[in-house]
């Protein structure tokens, strides 16, 4: 897809022409620019060098009053982290969305940023008033990476497949998505299904040591095989300070053969200073697969619904914990 072309998808609504007036034309292709400081990785068949923390638009983002998220989120620009993710639905307590405040940082750095967007919606046309909304938020004329928001179990992959996943490869061809992918927490079997069956660039998938799911058992060896970029989520939030360090919970995702990034929210400074530390200091620093098993042992009894609140029945990516 060429620019006009790309430019006539938002002017389909007032809001998109008024995001692509103030914005001007943006260079999709510099999004691959590696950030000093921050190690990288390949993110699979995409071929984007992704920083190995990500900075995940959520729950812990939002808990940010004003005047807090902003030098929080310029720092993490300004410290490395080249790749941000977000969702249309991430929007509680705060008056504006996570899009809309990556927006105001992220715009004037578009061609040096990765952004990932997730959209809710399984009607293909609301999926695209999403889409729509999101570029408008961000004050963007693409997506490096669009995603389905969170695979469930109950997912109908003829109806995803007619449905929205055939608009995600339409905004592909048309170069509003550079990639398409998903995120899940919730059903491990029905990501393995979804990257066997459509054509995945990227997941973000929950990975840590209490094994909830069984992500790294079930969907990362398909992800692996397919060269699907995986992005680790879930990695810290509840299980930090309790039985494992930060330090430990990060080189377990980190050393999941075939992540790429782990994608964490920050609430303050100090955790976004901390955690970009240790991906700094782990850089090539593995964890033995005796270490992750007896880290693994140590945190099972947390996966239960009983424990942990991304564990309990209901629980959805971003609500506010």
């Amino acid at each position: 897809m060429n620019d006009c072309t790309r430019r006539h998808f938002l002017k389909t609504t007032a809001a998109g022409a008024a995001a692509v007036s103030s914005l001007g034309m943006l260079n999709s292709c510099a999004a691959e620019t590696k950030s000093a400081g921050m190690p990288m990785r390949t993110l699979g068949k995409t071929g984007l060098q992704v920083s190995q923390l990500t900075f995940g638009g959520g729950s812990q983002f939002l808990k940010n009053d004003d005047g807090d998220w902003e030098p929080l989120l310029q720092r993490a620009v300004d410290m490395g982290i080249n790749t941000f993710d977000n969702a249309s639905s991430y929007q509680w307590r705060s008056p504006m969305s996570s899009e809309e405040r990556f927006g105001e940082i992220l715009a004037p750095v578009r061609d040096k940023v990765i952004i990932s967007t997730k959209f809710d919606s399984r009607d293909p046309d609301e999926m695209m008033r999403e889409v729509e909304q999101s570029l408008t938020r961000m004050k963007t004329d693409y997506i490096d990476i669009l995603m389905i928001h969170s695979i469930e179990k109950n997912e109908d992959l003829d109806v995803l497949e007619a449905g929205v996943y055939a608009k995600m490869l339409q905004l592909k061809e048309e170069g509003v998505a550079r990639f398409i992918g998903f995120s899940s927490m919730n059903s491990a079997e029905k990501s393995k299904a979804v990257i066997e069956r459509f054509d995945i660039d990227a997941c973000i998938l929950a990975m840590n040591p209490t094994q909830y799911g069984h992500f790294a058992q079930v969907t990362l060896p398909e992800a692996r095989a397919k060269n699907v970029g995986v992005f680790a989520m879930i990695v810290m939030l509840n299980i930090v300070g309790k039985e494992a360090t930060a330090r430990e919970l990060m080189q377990y995702a980190l050393g999941q053969d075939g992540c790429a990034s782990a994608c964490i929210g920050h609430f303050g400074m100090e955790i976004l200073e901390e955690n970009a530390n240790i991906v700094r200091e782990l850089n090539g620093v593995d964890m033995s697969r005796t270490e992750q098993q007896d880290l693994e042992t140590r945190l099972a009894h947390l996966a239960g619904p009983h424990r942990l609140v991304w564990a309990q029945p209901g629980y959805f990516d971003g609500k506010m914990v």
